[in-house]
């Protein structure tokens, strides 16, 4: 499931992050993997801090680019981007409203295509949560609730 977020990211990545002049080409890859790295912490400091509920229902209705979990994953992003490569605090912002919502919407419909055994809710809450438990006999209770 990693790697496929990573390749979410990456195909998204082309303004905000391939064709821009603020991101020097050497760092370019680990910029991706830092976008990457900000929405599984986010998604799994939700898990953690009980907030399941508010998860599933992240996954289950579209309006996402009024989420919280995407201005978390955006704000985490942009502060790596200012922290880790010197990327001002305006333009580490541009970048990454340029390219977090846009995965995070695509990773949220990938969750709902029947099939899908990377981006299924199950499987990511499984993944985010390190195997501990299975999550789609939890999921079933909390639709049943």
């Amino acid at each position: 499931m990693f790697e496929k977020l990573f390749l979410l990211v990456k195909n998204n990545a082309g303004t905000a992050v391939i064709n821009n002049p603020v991101i020097p080409e050497k760092y370019r890859e680990a910029v991706m993997n830092d976008a990457s790295s900000s929405i599984i912490e986010v998604l799994k400091g939700q898990l953690e801090s009980g907030k399941l509920k508010d998860l599933v229902k992240y996954f289950q209705f579209s309006a996402i680019y009024e989420n919280p979990l995407i201005n978390s994953a955006v704000n985490k992003f942009a502060n790596k981007l200012n922290n880790f490569y010197n990327i001002s605090t305006a333009e580490a912002m541009k970048i990454a409203d340029g390219l977090i919502p846009p995965v995070m919407h695509q990773l949220m419909e990938e969750s709902k295509v029947e099939g899908s055994k990377d981006f299924s809710l199950s499987s990511i809450l499984s993944k985010i949560s390190g195997n501990v438990t299975d999550m789609g006999l939890l999921l079933n209770q909390m639709r049943i609730a």
